[in-house]
């Protein structure tokens, strides 16, 4: 059943996760699919029909369970175990996303940063992650069971780096260099374009 789960199902309960730590962290016990679908402008028949994907979530008369939800929610996310990163480009974007601390209260765990300069390797960043050598990926990759690669590097060497990590064995790849790239079926590959989501703002502003 969760093999016909869209990406955009997902997301969505990346956002459900979030709004459940937050009422559980308030003491709120159980939660409605009217609730929820209004803290995200959504129908509270698409809420309970992404839940559903996962089985019979909610309890007759009452909603959700906070806690159990959120419980679930996780592992489907696959966030009940620790997953190790890999920053790949040290430069002041890498840096930043190194030490985002957010990111180890989610379940994820920078373990390394990779870049191809000199001067940076085997220096560390202020959180004190190692940067490695771009060419030792494969090498520390294995030894610190990274199986996530967020690629930080100019457009103009992203494929490379890209092609790098396919080769490397890494199967997640969050990229945050501009232009398409190329994975193979059995890789995972999400982007974040920065300049696409400002010329989405510029066009809600010139609409104004």
């Amino acid at each position: 059943m969760t093999d016909q789960v869209s990406e955009q199902t997902t997301n969505r309960l990346s956002l459900y996760l979030r709004f459940l730590n937050e009422l559980e962290a308030n003491g709120v016990r159980t939660v409605s699919s009217k609730v929820l679908a209004a803290e995200f402008d959504l129908n509270a028949a698409l809420i309970r029909k992404d839940l559903s994907h996962f089985g019979d979530l909610g309890v007759r008369g009452v909603g959700y369970v906070v806690a159990d939800l959120r419980l679930r929610l996780r592992q489907i996310l696959g966030l009940d175990r620790r997953l190790n990163v890999a920053i790949i480009g040290a430069g002041n974007l890498g840096f930043a996303l190194a030490d985002y601390p957010g990111f180890r209260q989610d379940g994820f765990r920078v373990v390394a940063l990779f870049d191809s300069l000199p001067d940076k390797v085997g220096t560390r960043s202020r959180g004190g992650i190692l940067i490695h050598d771009i060419r030792d990926l494969k090498r520390v990759a294995k030894r610190e069971g990274i199986t996530i690669a967020v690629v930080a590097v100019p457009s103009g060497s992203a494929q490379i780096v890209v092609n790098t990590v396919v080769d490397a064995g890494i199967k997640a790849l969050l990229n945050f260099s501009p232009g398409s790239l190329r994975v193979p079926r059995d890789v995972k590959l999400k982007s974040v374009d920065v300049t696409v989501s400002l010329e989405s703002l510029s066009f809600f502003l010139a609409k104004g």
